[in-house]
């Protein structure tokens, strides 16, 4: 008999978390991400999953993991003593960057320091043309120089990016041979490979990320597959990818760059999952975990997705002040307001939060692990919104008076107010935090935020999701089933997906339907080959796509292309889809202008389709509380003891008002008395506003 249980882990800054399916039944588990070893805590989760469910590794049929590894190795400086190798003259690309001010007004900009200084950047002589043709051919004694200077300075790994290597890769491919002549055990990530697309500041601030996280990526993960080997798995392993699909893990070891956003992509899955059900065709993801908070618009039950993603921003919310990497991804705004993010006094006195997280070592102040600094949780424990005794399923116990006392020290001495005041405080400035980064998401994608529901996962977001839809407008706030584990059971919804982009220019008064063709079908083959091994007899499909611009225009839109080749009559379709897209964004489009074609992408896919959408459920009697918990209100300045609703124990179609708290092992939420709540048929907390 062959086995359908599938394991889903979730790796977070904070908390590790492990999701069981098999025959319609799901588990799941919370704990303490092992900051040091990941993969400890990933062991004892499944083993702990296994033992509830009472199987063991060799009945696991899929193990799919997602990861914030690779982005906090960028975040926080401690990836692979990196170099890079670039054309001569351009060894100060990463300086250079656009030449662009992310905040031109600011005359003490601060830019985000690259991955690799100055002095570990060479350059080598070698030119082809932006058609790809040798100008001035590779310098292999130089190269030979610079094998030897990398040797001397350790170098773990190097990216190499030259000028127009994307439309010809043979200078790249070439320095890779010869220094794998002399440094064998060297990490070559090639520009070409990772990321063949014009615009070599991206391009090359993408090949050095890559490079910056593959030996601390490849070791992990090599170290995560022996472990599952000696615990005699033999099923598939999938890695979660920042475009939302699943790859396997060699090609994950390959591309670890591709892996950045991988946690928080199965996040928004889960999300449009959600939705789908739900039937709400508008709906704003909103994902809270232990040391960021995400949004991400989903429009037709389709997260939106982009081409660029900006790590470590220097200002939270402007573009441009983060690294650029160039890879397919779910686009959403990403800020430090989890649970751990920390809270302090500024020099003017006013209460900030994150980006710094108390993670999971120490943790919090509440957590008893040597944690001095007030969190966001901490604020939550003091407000009542978490109950200390039941936190994690009980697992992990939290100490109210630790939480009280870093509270009082850090916050409230300092701006003279009684402590329930200050946590208030704390919890107010979060949830302005993140509604700040819903308006400015939605502004910045043309959308109208209050049109959107709130879906609202991970650990954190239940218990602020009803006051941050106050802030923006929201009328319905929907929390679903296992929303503490949310981007793990997304990983479980994933499909086994590649995408390929590459750049080749043509215009489309010069439209050439069989160069375009052979690309296509040069990239399908590949892009099956990556998704075949995976997709195990499983139906996949293909989608192709034309990145267009006017002539001279500095951004593309995407066109969708027919899944056929392409004849010279397709230029008049191309323009006319191009012309109706640029209109809705800029409202006319510019007759009879030239446009151009940059980049081609392909996209192949297994079929994955979306869960159907559940009638209303019957109402039910009026539930009965569990209990009652004293919890603080800022706005009245009073305590007052709310109902406490055990989640298991409310059956589909139960209705009741807020305030009140609805408990479960991996979360809370709290309905404020600005909402009614009752649950719909699959189970989901749903939230709607009062009339006036």
């Amino acid at each position: 008999m062959v086995s359908d249980l599938r394991i889903a882990v979730d790796i977070g800054g904070t908390f590790t978390d492990v999701v069981l399916e098999e025959g319609g039944r799901r588990l799941t588990r919370k704990l303490l991400t092992t900051p040091q070893r990941p993969e400890e805590a990933v062991l004892e989760g499944v083993r702990l999953i296994l033992t509830d469910a009472g199987r063991g590794f060799s009945d696991i049929a899929v193990f799919v993991h997602g990861t914030t590894l690779a982005t906090n190795a960028v975040i926080e400086r401690r990836g692979a003593r990196t170099a890079l190798i670039a054309t001569e003259g351009f060894r100060d690309v990463l300086d250079i960057a656009n030449e662009s001010r992310y905040d031109q007004y600011d005359l003490t900009i601060e830019k985000p320091k690259p991955l690799v200084p100055r002095v570990l950047r060479f350059t080598v002589p070698e030119r082809l043309d932006v058609h790809g043709k040798i100008r001035l051919r590779l310098d292999e004694e130089a190269v030979g120089v610079v094998a030897g200077k990398l040797a001397a300075a350790g170098i773990e790994s190097v990216a190499v990016a030259f000028m127009h290597s994307y439309v010809n890769p043979v200078h790249e491919r070439r320095v890779r041979e010869i220094l794998k002549v002399g440094l064998p055990d060297l990490r070559v990530t090639l520009s070409s490979e990772v990321c063949p697309e014009v615009r070599e500041y991206e391009r090359t601030s993408t090949a050095v990320a890559n490079a910056y996280v593959q030996p601390l990526m490849d070791s992990y993960l090599a170290r995560m597959q022996a472990a599952l080997a000696a615990e005699r798995f033999v099923g598939t392993i999938y890695l979660v990818t920042s475009g939302g699909g699943l790859t396997a893990i060699e090609t994950a070891r390959r591309f670890p760059v591709r892996l950045i956003e991988s946690g928080p992509a199965g996040g928004a899955i889960f999300a449009a999952q959600v939705a789908a059900r739900a039937g709400e065709k508008r709906a704003l993801s909103y994902d809270m975990g232990g040391t960021t908070a995400k949004i991400c618009l989903i429009d037709d039950f389709t997260p939106h997705t982009a081409r660029l993603f900006e790590v470590d921003r220097a200002a939270r919310f402007l573009k441009g002040s983060g690294l650029p990497v160039r890879i397919p991804v779910i686009e959403m705004v990403e800020i430090g307001a989890g649970g751990g993010s920390i809270a302090r006094l500024d020099a003017l006195k006013r209460v900030t939060v994150g980006p710094e997280s108390a993670g999971a070592e120490p943790g919090p102040a509440c957590y008893g692990r040597g944690g001095r600094h007030p969190a966001v949780t901490d604020a939550n424990v003091v407000l009542g919104t978490i109950d200390p005794a039941d936190f994690a399923g009980g697992t992990i116990p939290l100490d109210l008076a630790a939480a009280r006392a870093a509270l009082q020290r850090d916050v409230g001495e300092g701006l003279g107010l009684p402590t329930e005041m200050a946590a208030y405080a704390v919890y107010e400035m979060v949830s302005e935090n993140m509604a700040s980064a819903a308006r400015v998401h939605a502004v910045e994608r043309g959308a109208v935020v209050n049109q959107y529901n709130l879906i609202a996962f991970g650990g954190g977001a239940p218990l602020h999701a009803a006051r941050v839809a106050e802030k923006i407008g929201v009328r319905r706030v929907i929390v679903p089933p296992n929303a503490g584990v949310g981007s793990a059971v997304g990983f479980l919804a994933a499909p086994v997906s590649f995408e390929l982009v590459r750049s080749r220019y043509m215009r489309l008064d010069r439209f050439d339907a069989a160069s375009a063709s052979e690309l296509l079908a040069e990239m399908s083959a590949e892009a099956t080959a990556l998704v075949a091994p995976g997709a195990r007899g499983q139906a996949t499909f293909e989608r192709r796509v034309a990145f267009m611009r006017y002539v001279g225009q500095g951004h593309e839109i995407m066109v969708v292309l027919p899944q056929r080749p392409l004849v010279a009559g397709d230029a008049d379709a191309l323009r006319a889809s191009y012309e109706r897209d640029y209109a809705v964004l800029f409202e006319r489009h510019i007759p009879n202008a030239a446009i151009e074609i940059l980049s081609w992408s392909v996209q192949v896919s297994t079929e994955t389709p979306l869960p159907a959408q559940q009638s209303a459920a019957p109402a039910t009697q009026a539930p009965v509380p569990s209990g009652r918990r004293p919890v603080f209100d800022g706005r009245s300045g009073r305590t007052t003891d709310v109902p406490v609703y055990r989640r298991e124990a409310l059956p589909p179609g139960s209705a009741f008002a807020g305030p009140a708290i609805v408990a479960e092992a991996e979360t809370s939420t709290y309905i404020s008395a600005s909402f009614t709540a009752h649950i719909d048929a699959s189970g989901c907390i749903v939230m709607d506003r009062r009339a006036g």
